[in-house]
């Protein structure tokens, strides 16, 4: 279940499509190139549990990158293109890193990061030449294409995209076993969402993301194809789908919102039809919009709640969110506790913090503080989402507990209004928060990215506010509202609300986090 036995068997057969150019890439070639990587890094001392980092956009050679780790023994550290360098040298460092791979696309902010960190002995430019680095197609074709012997299975070490304080690292413990061996996830892609060698698979989002890389390389142990956007865009997603006959995807709600919004014309150019599974996660959706998506391509959307860290796993198929609409499911792996501030379970539809039971066991690299954090004294774990459990035992989410506003002391969970405002016709995008207020403590503030930019202006902030209104209760619903050209949205689809909100609340000595 790896891609060195499907390049026997169909060597011919597309592994990697990138959906801008074109470019293919056989199994044949991803199991070559990813073997000379692995004896390139093993010639230059890498040995098991050793580490080393990609930093590049979504490239073709991207995906044979991490299977060289994969494939060996090794951590093999994603780290997001759009990272600060002192960010970056953070990272480098933190993880170790014995060996960097980048693109001429983004070497020049790797070369800072670099300058501010260890050195790193072993650096691999791919697509071009330059000073102190090794071309890496001209250097791994020194190296047989042939499997390292003994090699077991590798993992990676992803971190957080460090919006609140420093990245954190979330390693797992090697497994030790032979190079092929099913992992969890690939059992969970089949079971689930029919994972098999018919799969096309469609790649919205940066490869650097936990979710694109993991699923992408769950699509080559299956012996499908990873179709790979260099970036999304709501129509050549629609238009790969009708090229490739796209089987499956997954995406984040943001997306599902810009597929929304395009021109009914637009939408009905495409024949999406071959879709047989959708997949989304990474935030809560709001209702309208994953009924419309229903609506327009039927019953083929899946749900499921899970981070990073792997401690727990929460899965709901299209018959039981059209039954319990809001849901993201049932626990499939990991009990859900819902905890209030007393640290005291609650009993259900009470919202409070999402914790796992007997899900994995993870640790943040090199954070000790960071990891105790994150476990309760019942060794119970969260992400530090919000939520409720009903009398069946779905989830629902409400938001992320760090955006909590907290008004005269009334709890306010700002993603009820942001799912309401996104529905709005002329509202792209939305960003809800508490900003100060001198008698309230906070009070709720929206920022809005409109369709079209020319109507921003107090009339549409009021046609917004009462639009508000009409579904909430006032107190959840925002004072005002400003407007963006752009809000800062992290590619995968994370909205980057931190950095909106500190802008609110510069310059004072306490603020309410």
């Amino acid at each position: 279940m790896y891609p060195g036995v499907h390049a026997r068997i169909w060597p011919d057969k597309p592994a990697v499509i990138m959906g801008g150019s074109g470019r293919v890439q056989t199994y044949r070639s991803l199991d070559e190139h990813s073997n000379q990587l692995a004896r390139l890094l093993h010639d230059r001392g890498l040995r098991t549990g050793d580490g080393f980092a990609v930093c590049m956009e979504n490239h073709p050679a991207y995906l044979e990158i991490a299977w060289a780790g994969q494939r060996s023994g090794l951590y093999y550290t994603a780290a997001s293109s759009r990272l600060t360098a002192g960010e970056l040298a953070y990272i480098l460092t933190d993880s170790g890193a014995q060996a960097v791979v980048t693109s001429m696309a983004k070497v020049a902010e790797v070369e800072e990061a670099l300058a501010g960190c260890a050195p790193i002995p072993t650096r691999l430019l791919v697509d071009g030449r330059r000073e102190g680095w090794e071309d890496y197609e001209e250097v791994i074709g020194t190296f047989p294409a042939t499997e390292l012997e003994g090699m077991t299975e590798g993992n990676d070490l992803l971190y957080s995209s460090g919006t609140t304080g420093r990245p954190k690292g979330v390693k797992w413990p090697l497994v030790s076993a032979p190079v092929g061996t099913p992992t969890a996830l690939l059992m969970l892609t089949q079971g689930l969402y029919g994972f098999d060698p018919d799969v096309v698979y469609l790649s919205p989002a940066p490869l650097y993301h936990a979710a694109p890389l993991r699923f992408c390389l769950c699509v080559h142990r299956a012996g499908g194809t990873a179709v790979v956007m260099e970036h999304f865009d709501p129509e050549q997603f629609l238009a790969l789908i009708e090229r490739y006959r796209v089987t499956h995807t997954q995406v984040v709600p943001t997306m599902f919102v810009r597929l929304l919004k395009l021109a009914p014309e637009v939408r009905a150019r495409y024949d999406v039809s071959s879709l047989r599974t959708v997949v989304h996660a990474a935030a809560p959706c709001p209702v309208p919009v994953k009924q419309q998506m229903m609506d327009w391509w039927g019953p083929v959307i899946h749900e499921y709640y899970a981070g990073t860290e792997g401690n727990g796993f929460v899965a709901c198929n299209p018959e039981d969110w059209l039954a319990h609409p809001g849901t993201v499911g049932r626990a499939l792996q990991g009990t859900v506790h819902i905890v209030g501030e007393d640290g005291e379970e609650l009993a259900a539809g009470e919202p409070g913090t999402v914790y796992f039971e007997g899900g994995g066991k993870f640790e943040y690299h090199n954070d000790e503080e960071k990891t105790r954090g994150a476990y309760d004294e019942r060794g119970w774990s969260t992400l530090g989402d919000v939520g409720y459990l009903d009398d069946e035992g779905y989830l629902y989410l409400t938001d992320r507990k760090a955006f909590m506003i907290i008004s005269g002391g009334v709890n306010i969970y700002p993603q009820e209004a942001e799912n309401v405002l996104v529905t709005h016709p002329k509202v792209l995008d939305v960003a809800v928060f508490g900003v100060p207020n001198a008698d309230f403590g906070e009070e709720v503030k929206a920022v809005v990215q409109l369709i079209d930019p020319a109507e921003a202006g107090p009339d549409t902030e009021r046609e917004l506010l009462g639009f508000c209104r009409t579904q909430l209760a006032g107190v959840k619903c925002p004072r005002s509202i400003d407007f963006r050209a752009e809000l800062p949205r992290h590619p995968t689809g994370k909205l980057y609300k931190r950095l909106l909100k500190d802008e609110y609340w510069t310059g004072r000595e306490n603020r309410i986090i």
